[in-house]
């Protein structure tokens, strides 16, 4: 894949920022170990390193089966790392913000179901890429506008900028939302349309670099005791 000096650039600061949300949270976790926001900052640690793993830690594990070593990476990321990520997300929002567990459980469900039908109809799609991501991402903004409409509706309206879910649920909009085009339709555009995909990919590691930036602000500007 051909990138451009600034998309690397953008690529490595996004791995930076990535670092620097989880240093931040380290360092607020003593205002929020007695709360569930500890989770929280134990995700963004465990990301960071799951990121160091797939850009430089997965090279140095090799499998005998030719087409697994190829895949490695995208196994990881497509059965790991980013299950982990839509999960949290469903429990932060569902369970405890929202405050309804049976979302998170259904949520979460449904999304580990729409596996099946990635790996039966959509594995050699040539148009959606990842049925799997795809559908996690709209279950995921199905629970970004609801807490959209929640925090319209709070009596704290007035004073948003001390909601943490305020910032995250902002970094998520801008991040899992913004890109779930690119990501769907991903090798189309790449065979179709190069121009719009590199407008895209920028945009995909400038919303990563803003969504962890909203991040380490929820932890120095949030209500702790949220």
């Amino acid at each position: 894949m051909d990138l451009s000096n600034f998309q690397l650039f953008l690529s490595n600061s996004g791995l930076f920022f990535e670092g620097v949300a989880a240093i931040i949270a380290l360092l607020y976790y003593g205002s929020v170990k007695g709360q569930f926001w500890k989770y929280f900052a134990f995700y963004l640690v465990i990301i960071f390193l799951c990121e160091i793993l797939g850009k430089w830690g997965v090279n140095w594990i090799t499998f005998s089966d030719p087409v697994i070593e190829k895949l490695k990476k995208a196994i990881y990321y497509n059965y790991f790392v980013i299950p982990l990520q839509f999960i949290f997300f469903y429990w932060l929002y569902g369970a405890k913000s929202l405050k309804n567990n049976r979302l998170f459980w259904v949520f979460s469900l449904l999304y580990v179901l729409s596996f099946i039908p990635n790996e039966l109809y959509f594995k050699e799609s040539k148009i959606v890429s990842s049925f799997n991501y795809t559908f996690g991402c709209l279950l995921l903004m199905i629970m970004v506008i609801m807490e959209y409409y929640k925090q319209i509706n709070s009596e704290d309206i007035i004073s948003f900028q001390k909601n943490k879910m305020f910032y995250i649920n902002l970094g998520v909009t801008l991040f899992y939302i913004g890109t779930l085009p690119f990501f769907t339709f991903y090798l189309l555009l790449y065979k179709e349309n190069r121009e719009i995909w590199d407008i895209y990919y920028s945009y995909y590691q400038i919303s990563l670099i803003l969504m962890y930036i909203l991040f380490s602000i929820s932890f120095i500007w949030g209500k702790q005791n949220s």
